[in-house]
């Protein structure tokens, strides 16, 4: 399996949310719920229109079972209102609009491979390489630490990281460290 890449770039980052906010919103918001609150595309993909409606939402994570609770951040609450204003609190945030070929159900969310495949087509409209589903978490992590190095234990709690150098490594930044020092090089 290829290592994917976080979204570095605060500008393409801006980029590709207009890119998904002109073409879907169900995408624009799961982009955005990807880049800001660092779930597992499994977890998203779970989510329940009921959890949006307050300030913050609160789930189980499905790999590992731990709970968790994440602030919904302010720039997306007006459009995730009017985006579940006439959904069934029951209703998966990220429907799919197809009838799934084998079980042949309906209102089920979307697959990760339909997630892959719209993040991969802005990808490519960016330029970016390396990029897959788990790059939104790495994405969160990335600009966590950028904003503030202290933030490093925190990201390693949330990942269940023992060593620092894990952590660096998981969200790119031992890539971007080495590019650096060769750069320096004199």
């Amino acid at each position: 399996m290829r290592k994917v890449q976080p979204i570095r770039d605060e500008r393409v980052i801006d980029g590709m949310k207009e890119y998904f906010y002109i073409r879907s919103m169900r995408n624009y918001l799961f982009f955005c719920m990807g880049i800001y609150s660092g779930l597992r595309v499994s977890d998203l993909l779970e989510l329940k229109a009921w959890q949006t409606k307050g300030t913050h939402i609160s789930m189980v994570e499905q790999k590992n079972k731990h709970a968790k609770t994440f602030i919904i951040h302010p720039s997306i609450r007006d459009d995730l209102d009017e985006f579940t204003a006439d959904m069934r609190p029951t209703d998966y945030l990220f429907a799919s609009r197809q009838i799934k070929t084998i079980s042949r159900m309906r209102n089920k969310p979307i697959d990760r491979t339909t997630a892959y495949r719209f993040l991969h087509e802005a990808a490519q409209e960016f330029r970016l390489k390396d990029i897959g589903v788990h790059s939104l978490r790495k994405t969160w992590a990335y600009r966590l630490y950028m904003d503030n190095p202290e933030n490093l234990a925190l990201l390693m709690d949330m990942f269940g990281h023992s060593d620092p150098r894990e952590t660096l490594d998981y969200i790119g930044l031992t890539q971007d460290m080495m590019d650096k020092a060769i750069l320096n090089l004199r």
